[in-house]
């Protein structure tokens, strides 16, 4: 197991992000939602491609109503439901049988809003598609309510035999900006360097991995730690979502 924080790698020259060089992939502006529990047809899907659900709300079918879309914004809500059980909304590009939107390469973006509060776990994050031998993870961003100062931006590889490559940063940009207002998250990947933005302004990389070398397709959630916080998380708690890009390079 390797699992380290990065120091912090100063920003060069070469990791300033310019769009001008590169074309979008993939645009959900959010006017619509085209969703479904498991797909086809739908460009998400509600849950993991692999059926595991994680955290300490369900992610709910979209008949139960986890989002609404309002003015170009989606809103993925997590409440109690009429059992008591917490329940929230999960987004995936790509369905069981790999149908939908992956990429190697290339630029990812999400501009959201979080919510605060104990218990609330935002994210927006990768997965490659090959998970025979090997889970390839990249989380743009993980956000705790109940730690606002900042944000994490971890790369795993979980192998099946039990190995775990690990690299994190801890990204304590909320001094001068509000984790409420609409903030832009990203990462830019190559074959060597994975590097991650706030506002499109750098602030981590770390190298890429070889099991990183191959499409990724996105993720956007609102789950809640499975732990005794989310008996105080505020109910209902909302993530609001503006946009998901994707870029290439031409």
């Amino acid at each position: 197991m390797i699992f380290a924080a990065s120091p912090g790698i100063a920003g060069s020259a070469e990791d300033r992000l310019d769009l001008e060089e590169m074309s979008v992939s993939f645009e959900e502006e959010f006017d619509t939602l085209s969703v479904s529990a498991w797909g086809p047809g739908t460009r998400w899907i509600a849950h993991t491609p692999w059926s595991g659900d994680f955290g300490g709300a369900r992610f709910a079918d979209p008949e139960e109503n986890p989002f609404t879309v309002d003015d170009g914004i989606l809103r993925i809500e997590a409440k109690r439901d009429a059992e008591g059980e917490w329940r929230s909304g999960l987004l995936a590009s790509v369905d069981p049988k790999g149908n939908g939107f992956a990429q190697q390469y290339g630029y990812f973006e999400m501009r959201a809003r979080l919510p605060m509060g104990p218990g609330v776990w935002p994210a927006f994050w990768l997965i490659g598609k090959d998970r025979s031998r090997f889970t390839a993870e990249i989380d743009v961003i993980e956000f705790y309510g109940d730690k606002p100062d900042g944000y994490s931006s971890v790369v795993h590889v979980w192998h099946r035999d039990g190995r775990h490559y690990s690299r994190y940063s801890r990204n304590e940009v909320f001094g001068d900006a509000d984790p409420d207002d609409f903030h832009t998250y990203g990462v830019k990947i190559d074959h060597d360097w994975i590097r991650f933005y706030f506002d499109r302004e750098f602030v981590w990389k770390t190298e890429t991995q070889e099991e990183h070398r191959q499409p990724l397709y996105i993720l956007v959630n609102l789950a809640l730690v499975d732990g005794p916080t989310k008996n105080d998380t505020p109910d209902p708690s909302s993530m609001d979502v503006d946009y998901v890009r994707a870029y290439r390079a031409d």
